[in-house]
């Protein structure tokens, strides 16, 4: 059996997320304002929640009855414990994000609800372009700086490998502006969000790196306000752990009247 790759080193990202100040934040909030915002449209209660975050003190606060769970390989969750699951920003981070999901769907009361967010493949793409090019060109090689979150076609799939029902995912993502490159690399440390690659490079990178990165951040990414702009791609996931009472699509064959009709056109069949 092939052993699971490991992308993430837990005890630099542990490192990281401790040295996050209040006003990294932001990031956070805005997820935990949107989870809200979206469980406000659902037609259920629910009085056993429980978060998985390396947060706790944003998610407690947006949501104080929920059970908050640390990120860990194994989770802290009680088998059919809760009616409403939170992933909290943690699946880019996660060596095993399907694992994440599958005991999550564990923890889920028949017809609770898995909501997660997650950062997904476009995050920071003018960073990563810009780190690129001025490595390679100042040192002639590249080395791993930014994890590789996932797309939402591919973090969707996740939600049936799981288990899940009526799963849906979507994307929102953030824009934000910072006066150059390196407000963007100082808010991100703040976040504890910096690079906690396994392959990472274990040294500091070289200041004419970040120098060069720095210039063609300006020269390629300056929004009209004469400030550089940041993409936070936040990937959205929803399903429900398998109930009877839920809605399931119907039998192929089983309609009861055709398209054409429905649709008041004219069917024709296809030439062979």
């Amino acid at each position: 059996m092939t052993a699971q790759p490991t992308l993430t080193d837990p005890k630099a990202l542990a490192q990281h997320r401790a040295r996050a100040t209040a006003r990294g934040m932001f990031l956070q909030q805005a997820a935990a304002d949107e989870v809200q915002d979206r469980l406000s449209l659902v037609k259920k209660s629910f009085t056993a929640p429980a978060i998985v975050t390396g947060f706790p003190q944003v998610w407690a606060e947006a949501f104080p009855r929920a059970k908050i769970v640390a990120e860990a390989e194994v989770l802290a969750l009680e088998p059919q414990a809760h009616d409403l699951v939170i992933h909290a920003m943690g699946l880019h981070w996660a060596n095993d994000p399907i694992g994440q999901l599958i005991q999550c769907r564990r923890a889920l009361r028949p017809d609770g609800l898995l909501q997660a967010v997650a950062l997904g493949g476009q995050t920071l793409h003018e960073l990563r372009a810009c780190l690129g090019q001025a490595e390679a060109e100042v040192t002639g090689g590249l080395s791993p700086r930014i994890a590789p979150m996932g797309e939402l076609r591919d973090l969707g799939a996740l939600l049936q490998r799981a288990g899940l029902a009526l799963p849906v995912a979507d994307s929102q993502p953030l824009t934000v502006e910072y006066d150059d490159a390196w407000a963007l690399m100082r808010d991100l440390r703040e976040m504890g969000e910096t690079n906690a690659l396994q392959a990472r490079l274990r040294r500091p990178t070289g200041r004419a790196v970040l120098t060069r990165a720095a210039k063609l951040y300006a020269t390629h990414f300056t929004a009209a306000s004469g400030r550089i702009t940041a993409t936070f791609d936040m990937i959205f996931l929803a399903g429900w752990a398998p109930d009877e009472s839920q809605q399931k699509p119907l039998r192929p064959g089983s309609a009861q009247q055709r398209l054409a009709d429905a649709l008041n056109s004219r069917e024709e069949p296809l030439p062979d």
